[in-house]
């Protein structure tokens, strides 16, 4: 009868570790005091409020359900090793081994959430996707990486919300912003943010030559209001409006609702073409743009500490973090943590979390 004990009591001890960062006592009292709140008749008057409220309810329940789970079935595999043992019976061993195996990639998966320490690693995420060095296939690269990201989010059951795109002047688009809503999305982008590069043989070129493209993903996190965080001088605004150019419901190519917001002080442009009315896209475009002067602001002080005790950071906006090559061989790799797929399709299908993950535990260890 083989012995599974070692493997059990590293479990438990993954599981004592679990309680203390996900911090289950302090959860189980937050989750009185937010269930209080959710009974509050007058919660809803204040639609921010109540949305916030009930998202950060269902978190805490999430975390606390997962850990009563995981330590249940723990007892199970551990009440049934025991019981193997005692009868002396090994008919038991692959019941227990399937266990303990799909008990270790739960735990795998449970101490990702230990690497999101951030103030806003929990929220949504603004992204934008932009063309870079390539022409033609830069902007269809900058296409497929938008679908890349939208087909992750749904694998991950998050909603991705378009704000604005640009076209490109022959194919694909030239930029393009949208919002990735739940729980994480910016914790797991963060690492995503760079210029990614691709190899291929060119379908744009006559010769079928191998190109080489550009294009970037800029990530900041989406808070909804940044009222008490940051001020913004409308006297410091340029606003344009303008008719939207692609998808957006029956207003598209009618009236002039999209808007652009540009911050004279920094040059940061934002713009919503998505939404029904001009005001509710001008509204939009404002949370993106506090979002970016927010981010912004957390890059100055960062960059005044690193010079101060002297720093070097290894990768920054506008470096290149990843390769994904199609010829003359198959690969994606980043460059920063040295995780690698052979498979290509499947990663420009959705499947980044392995390179996620990698980031995350790279950055915790220094980078």
């Amino acid at each position: 009868m083989q012995d599974f004990s070692p493997r059990l009591d590293a479990l438990r001890r993954r599981l004592d570790e679990a309680a203390g960062y996900l911090r289950t006592d302090d959860l189980a009292e937050r989750r009185s005091a937010l269930e209080l709140e959710m009974a509050d008749p007058d919660l809803w008057t204040d639609q921010d409020r109540g949305r916030r409220v009930q998202q950060e309810l269902a978190g805490v329940v999430e975390d606390l359900d997962l850990h009563a789970t995981l330590l249940g079935r723990l007892e199970d595999a551990s009440t049934l090793s025991e019981l193997a043992v005692e009868e002396d019976d090994d008919s038991f061993e692959a019941e227990i081994e399937e266990l303990l195996v799909d008990l270790e990639g739960s735990m795998d998966a449970l101490e990702l959430r230990s690497l999101f320490s951030g103030e806003y690693d929990a929220g949504d995420a603004v992204c934008h996707v932009q063309s870079g060095a390539g022409g033609t296939d830069a902007q269809d690269w900058a296409e497929m990486m938008l679908r890349m990201y939208a087909r992750w989010a749904e694998k991950r059951g998050f909603a991705l919300e378009p704000v604005s795109a640009s076209e490109g002047t022959e194919a694909g688009i030239s930029s393009a912003e949208f919002i990735v809503r739940g729980r994480n999305a910016y914790g797991l982008l963060q690492g995503e943010r760079g210029v990614h590069r691709l190899v291929r043989i060119s379908p744009f070129n006559k010769e079928a030559k191998r190109q080489t493209a550009f294009a970037s993903l800029y990530v900041v996190p989406f808070v909804e209001d940044v009222g008490d965080e940051i001020e913004i001088d409308e006297g410091d605004l340029r606003i344009d409006t303008y008719r939207s150019s692609g998808a957006g419901g029956q207003h598209v190519n009618v009236t002039d609702s999209a808007v652009r917001i540009t911050h004279l002080p920094t040059g940061l442009v934002t713009s919503c073409q998505n939404e029904r009315s001009q005001h509710q896209n001008k509204e939009r475009a404002m949370q993106m743009l506090a979002a970016k002067l927010l981010d912004r602001e957390r890059q100055k002080r960062r960059d005044e500490l690193d010079a101060v005790s002297g720093e070097q950071r290894g990768v920054d906006f506008g470096s290149q973090i990843r390769s994904y090559v199609l010829q003359p061989y198959q690969m994606v790799k980043d460059l920063r943590t040295s995780h690698e797929v052979g498979d290509v399709e499947r990663v420009l299908d959705g499947d980044l979390d392995g390179f996620m993950e990698a980031y995350l535990r790279w950055a915790r260890a220094g980078g």
